[in-house]
């Protein structure tokens, strides 16, 4: 927990603890997801947000309310639609300037932790509502212990480049990614070895709720 005891450090954030921010997935001219998240660091080395099971979004996604698949991007007529996160608490970690995010994810009831999720993505960008990313479709997921890990969604990164959302290219350097992270991971590397397991939210801190300017430059 290094970050958020170096008190003595210039604090050079543009979000403060406890702000509710937005953070969203933009691809094609699109709005993806959109998700009020609270904001618990914001510094240059690392920015950890949060939201519990019960918070309400937008998300992009088919009539028929299943997960969107490469090809529903490509042929499927989607509207967002309101959508609530359940079952997970979950604190995301991303190193700024990194392609991918860090999702520690706890059963909402029991609070013990199911798993590391990495979610292989474009580097987060800072907007004056909170923080854009493009999904890579590609994930990586950990045991919450790290010892073992699997490939998530494989075949729909195929999928992808098959129907010409990515190139053979961003392919290769996306699965490149995730072989680093799983390096940093089996190395215990930051943020992995900060002690993030450890904290939890304020007792102030109930649901986020989305500002009214969620869909900013995408209206």
């Amino acid at each position: 927990m290094k970050d958020l005891e170096e008190e003595n450090l210039i604090d050079s954030s543009h979000w403060n603890t406890g702000d509710v921010i937005v953070f969203r997935g933009v691809h094609l001219q699109k709005i993806w997801y959109a998700i009020p998240v609270f904001v618990v660091q914001d510094k240059p080395t690392l920015i950890a947000l949060y939201w519990p099971a019960g918070t309400q979004g937008k998300w992009r996604m088919p009539s028929s309310g299943a997960k969107v698949t490469p090809r529903d991007v490509v042929v499927t007529e989607m509207e967002l639609k309101d959508r609530t996160w359940d079952k997970t608490d979950v604190l995301m970690l991303i190193t700024p300037g990194v392609a991918h995010a860090v999702y520690m994810m706890r059963d909402a009831v029991m609070k013990n932790l199911l798993c590391w999720y990495v979610n292989l993505q474009d580097p987060i960008s800072r907007t004056s509502i909170g923080f854009d990313t493009r999904d890579h479709v590609l994930d990586v997921v950990f045991s919450p212990d790290k010892s073992s890990w699997y490939w998530k969604d494989e075949d729909q990164l195929d999928e992808a480049v098959s129907l010409g959302l990515l190139t053979s290219a961003e392919a290769f350097s996306i699965r490149k990614e995730g072989d680093r992270v799983i390096k940093l991971i089996s190395e215990n590397q930051p943020p992995f070895c900060d002690g993030w397991e450890e904290w939890i939210p304020p007792t102030q801190w109930s649901v986020p709720k989305l500002r009214g300017d969620w869909n900013l430059k995408y209206e």
